[in-house]
Protein backbone atom coordinates (compact mmCIF):
# COMPACT_ATOMS: atom_id res chain seq x y z
CA UNK A 1 0.00 0.00 0.00
CA UNK A 2 2.84 2.39 0.75
CA UNK A 3 4.41 1.76 -2.66
CA UNK A 4 1.17 2.75 -4.41
CA UNK A 5 0.97 6.00 -2.49
CA UNK A 6 4.61 6.75 -3.22
CA UNK A 7 4.11 6.10 -6.96
CA UNK A 8 1.02 8.31 -7.09
CA UNK A 9 2.81 11.12 -5.31
CA UNK A 10 5.69 11.16 -7.78
CA UNK A 11 3.36 11.12 -10.78
CA UNK A 12 1.41 14.00 -9.27
CA UNK A 13 4.62 16.01 -9.05
CA UNK A 14 5.42 15.34 -12.70
CA UNK A 15 1.86 16.29 -13.72
CA UNK A 16 2.09 19.45 -11.61
CA UNK A 17 5.39 20.49 -13.18
CA UNK A 18 3.93 19.79 -16.61
CA UNK A 19 0.92 21.98 -15.84
CA UNK A 20 3.12 24.82 -14.60
CA UNK A 21 5.28 24.59 -17.70
CA UNK A 22 2.22 24.51 -19.95
CA UNK A 23 0.71 27.54 -18.18
CA UNK A 24 3.94 29.49 -18.64
CA UNK A 25 4.14 28.47 -22.31
CA UNK A 26 0.53 29.31 -23.15
CA UNK A 27 0.50 32.61 -21.24
CA UNK A 28 3.80 33.75 -22.76
CA UNK A 29 2.38 33.13 -26.26
CA UNK A 30 -1.01 34.74 -25.54
CA UNK A 31 -1.85 37.82 -27.59
CA UNK A 32 -4.70 39.01 -25.36
CA UNK A 33 -6.14 38.49 -21.89
CA UNK A 34 -8.73 35.99 -23.10
CA UNK A 35 -6.12 34.01 -25.00
CA UNK A 36 -4.23 33.81 -21.70
CA UNK A 37 -7.35 32.51 -19.96
CA UNK A 38 -7.80 29.95 -22.73
CA UNK A 39 -4.14 29.02 -22.31
CA UNK A 40 -4.66 28.28 -18.61
CA UNK A 41 -7.61 26.05 -19.46
CA UNK A 42 -5.55 24.27 -22.12
CA UNK A 43 -2.75 23.78 -19.61
CA UNK A 44 -5.11 21.95 -17.27
CA UNK A 45 -6.20 19.45 -19.92
CA UNK A 46 -2.97 19.12 -21.95
CA UNK A 47 -2.50 15.40 -21.15
CA UNK A 48 -5.90 14.59 -22.65
CA UNK A 49 -5.10 16.63 -25.75
CA UNK A 50 -1.73 14.88 -26.07
CA UNK A 51 -3.26 11.40 -25.83
CA UNK A 52 -5.98 12.34 -28.33
CA UNK A 53 -3.42 13.59 -30.85
CA UNK A 54 -1.22 10.51 -30.41
CA UNK A 55 -4.19 8.19 -30.94
CA UNK A 56 -5.21 10.18 -34.01
CA UNK A 57 -1.64 9.97 -35.36
CA UNK A 58 -1.37 6.20 -34.94
CA UNK A 59 -4.88 5.60 -36.28
CA UNK A 60 -6.70 4.26 -33.21
CA UNK A 61 -10.46 4.51 -33.69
Amino acid sequence: MKETAKREASSSKVYGLGCIGAIIYFISNATSFWMGVLGVLKAIVWPAILVYEVFKFIGVQ
